[in-house]
């Protein structure tokens, strides 16, 4: 087995000075990658993270970023201008005056202006939104738009699909858009029925390898969709943390995720399903549908509550919903209180979190104890000594792993989506949220959270760390975070 590579071996060991000759032709890669890299433009903290490892992981390292390092997608084309031909437009909502510059900054980063919600209503983990949801998809009668990171082929999945193709075999059209790496373990044939009786499947960013070998087709392994949407005959809307899968249906499992979800319904739920028809145009180039949609359109009835869906991706440089977090943590004038599974924040997000704490407001964080990332985790505590310097509150979760993705900004403003607080949901991902400006909303995210805070004991400082097992595998963590 191994007389191959001694024989290869020997020859290259033949060749005179080819020490030297590896050595420069080394120098030479890191180099030329170095420069490729530095003209993406990223951070440079992101950037030296890039160089460091392709300088330690010769050859390897470059397989590895070509993989999965930083890229970009050009699909601005599918985006407002086409869907506007669509969609009627809603007026812009004028909401309070300390809050008005928060929306004018989401419509020029998004393009979703601020419309309403006749109602909202917190789905608090995986069964009570999985019941709602396939109670609301029975009475369906022109369409159901489903989008997913994860759709597993579990017993929760089924539930779902076989509410999905009593519609279908109703002749309601079904559409179902899955992240390919994220609904990987879920094979296609599961859908078979579904797609015999009309509906239709896609997946997004399909893996095909055999495109690895040309590099101006780099494989998208990185860049996955993370929505969760469902648009029900463009009346009903359902968005937040929820995927479909055993592992967050707290019926099914004592350790089930805990997570938030949100049912919404008024003018907003266009603005959502905009979202998802931009998406399933680029995943298939399908476009013929749209006038099917627009026939069905329900007309526009204005509510009482404020609401701007935040989308952001790779195909924009604007970190919409990155933006719009920070954004409103120094519009804060009395409190804001962030919830997240994956805490790996960028400068700008820690310096707005820990200047909110210094100046007096009430500001706190709660992640879980222990996520399903060791690695997440280890990174997330690293930035806890200087949150704690400066005042913040933070809470770890411990009963279940949380789930849940929420920014509360004072009394008044709600922002609840998919994205995580690290840099994979605010620049790889493409995520989606919706910002509320409605005292209502707020005061039930606060209740919400209030009552996490009973599972949730507050870390205090000083923390006692272990050199070896704790301190410096956070430290080395840190060291990579901007490449998670």
């Amino acid at each position: 087995m191994w007389h191959p590579i001694h024989q290869a071996w020997n020859a290259l060991s033949a060749i005179p000075n080819i020490g030297i000759w590896l050595a420069i032709f080394w120098v030479g890669y890191v180099i030329a990658l170095g420069i490729y890299i530095i003209l993406q433009k990223r951070e440079p903290a992101a950037t030296l993270s890039w160089l460091f490892s392709l300088a330690l992981l010769p050859y390897l390292g470059f397989a590895i970023y070509y993989l999965f390092g930083p890229q970009k997608i050009s699909r601005q084309r599918l985006r407002r201008p086409r869907s506007h031909q669509v969609y009627p437009d809603a007026a812009d909502t004028n909401g309070n005056a300390q809050d008005a510059l928060l929306h004018v900054l989401a419509k020029a980063v998004t393009g979703f202006r601020a419309v309403t919600a006749r109602d909202v209503r917190m789905l608090v983990d995986g069964s009570a939104t999985y019941a709602a949801l396939i109670d609301d998809i029975r009475k369906a009668r022109s369409h159901i738009h489903l989008e997913y990171y994860i759709y597993q082929s579990d017993r929760s999945g089924t539930a779902l699909r076989d509410a999905l193709l009593e519609r279908a075999r109703a002749g309601v059209k079904v559409r179902l858009l899955m992240d390919a790496v994220g609904s990987s373990r879920t094979p296609t044939h599961f859908f078979h029925d579904l797609v015999e009786a009309g509906g239709e499947i896609s997946w997004f960013h399909p893996i095909r390898f055999r495109r690895v070998w040309k590099f101006w087709k780099r494989p998208p392994l990185n860049l996955r969709t993370h929505r969760k949407i469902v648009v029900i005959d463009s009346r009903i809307g359902y968005t937040g943390g929820i995927n479909i899968t055993d592992e967050e249906n707290d019926a099914l499992r004592t350790d089930a995720y805990r997570d938030l979800h949100l049912r919404l319904t008024g003018d907003v739920v266009l603005e959502l399903q905009q979202v998802f028809v931009e998406d399933w145009i680029y995943a298939t180039g399908q476009h013929d549908f749209i006038s099917e949609i627009a026939r069905d359109l329900p007309p526009l009835e204005p509510g009482p509550i404020c609401a701007q869906v935040l989308s952001s991706g790779p195909d924009s440089n604007w970190e919409a919903i990155h933006r719009l977090h920070v954004s409103a943590i120094h519009a804060a004038r009395q409190r804001a209180w962030l919830v997240t599974p994956y805490f790996v924040p960028g400068e700008a997000a820690l310096m707005a979190l820990s200047s909110a704490a210094l100046s007096g407001l009430d500001v706190r964080l709660m992640v879980p104890k222990m996520s399903d990332s060791r690695w997440v985790t280890l990174a997330a505590r690293s930035y806890y000594d200087r949150l704690l310097d400066a005042g913040v509150k933070i809470y770890e979760y411990g009963p279940r792993m949380l789930h849940t993705k929420a920014l509360l900004k004072d009394d008044d403003v709600a922002i609840i989506g998919s994205a995580n607080f690290d840099n994979r949901s605010f620049r790889l991902n493409f995520e989606v949220s919706v910002l509320f400006e409605d005292a209502g909303v707020a005061a039930e995210l606060a209740r919400q959270i209030e009552g996490e805070f009973a599972h949730a004991p507050r870390v205090r400082a000083p923390r006692p760390q272990a050199f070896l097992t704790e301190r410096l595998p956070e430290a080395l963590a840190r060291l990579f975070s901007p490449l998670l």
